[in-house]
């Protein structure tokens, strides 16, 4: 179970590049507001296909940020032990991270994965934007092209524009992982009960319901940081940094929200890919 044992770092980083592939694929199909109606309307306008339109860079992007988000929860959950943050196990009475220290290791991790996503979920997210079915009448035409114009108008740096919004939406996967540990332990706690499960089925149970718990507490960033990195949608992209204007901050942004908590349904679907 959870919290008995530490895994090898090369293992998780591993399981985190696989596991990240499967959720950039999953996520982009119901990365939209108002889901089911957004499915049929793409579906119907722009066909099928368009459903993964900008899914290369989370495909290839979340086989990153998962293994540096694993391996660096690792890496904090170590560090964290080893400063005394521990707690005796129940039986065995070897020590285990705190709840409260898997909270913050996961926190730190969210956070330090932040550095990696949000380039590449600035990219997504301008792709998924253009809503032409041909891509010779679209302004990005693919990962590169969209890199490379934001690049010429903004500078490297410009890839990172949300950073602020994404560090506020990771910083919930403190939320996931705490969750996460707390089932695995109530799980465990029925061992010898006719309710006692295997790791594998509590695994699948702890990491949906860890999804929902995250979802709920980081659906408002997750808002704000799309509509960040979306400027200056619906007009189109610009061809110089004068003509984008002063872009707005994470306040700024937040302020005219039609919500914090829109987007349920998409939050739902995801808990489909969080149990694969």
């Amino acid at each position: 179970m959870a919290g008995d044992g530490v895994l090898d770092t090369n293992h998780i980083r591993i399981v985190g590049a696989v596991a990240g592939i499967g959720s950039g694929l999953t996520k982009h199909v119901n990365d939209w507001v108002g889901a089911f109606d957004a499915f049929f309307t793409i579906i119907r306008k722009e066909g099928p296909l368009a459903l993964y339109k900008g899914a290369t860079p989370p495909a290839v992007g979340w086989a990153a940020i998962d293994s540096l988000l694993l391996g660096s929860l690792h890496n904090y959950r170590l560090f964290l032990i080893r400063n005394g943050m521990t707690e005796p196990t129940p039986v065995s009475g070897i020590p285990r991270l705190t709840m409260v220290g898997h909270g913050l290791a996961g926190i730190a991790a969210g956070i330090t994965s932040t550095i990696i996503a949000t380039p590449i979920e600035h990219i997504k997210v301008k792709l998924q934007l253009q809503s032409q079915r041909s891509i010779s009448d679209r302004q990005f035409k693919g990962p590169i092209d969209c890199i490379r114009q934001i690049v010429r108008v903004q500078g490297p740096l410009g890839l990172w524009y949300g950073f602020t919004g994404s560090v506020a939406f990771r910083l919930n996967f403190g939320f996931m992982f705490l969750s996460f540990e707390g089932l695995m332990r109530v799980f465990s706690s029925l061992n010898g009960t006719s309710f006692e499960m295997s790791t594998g089925t509590a695994n699948f149970i702890s990491g949906g319901l860890g999804s929902f718990v995250f979802w709920f507490f980081a659906m408002p960033a997750d808002n704000i940081k799309n509509r960040m990195m979306s400027y200056p949608h619906p007009l189109q992209y610009p061809q110089s940094s004068a003509a984008l204007g002063h872009r707005p901050s994470f306040w700024a942004t937040a302020r005219p929200a039609e919500g914090p908590w829109r987007r349920k349904d998409s939050a739902f679907l995801r808990f489909s890919h969080a149990l694969l």
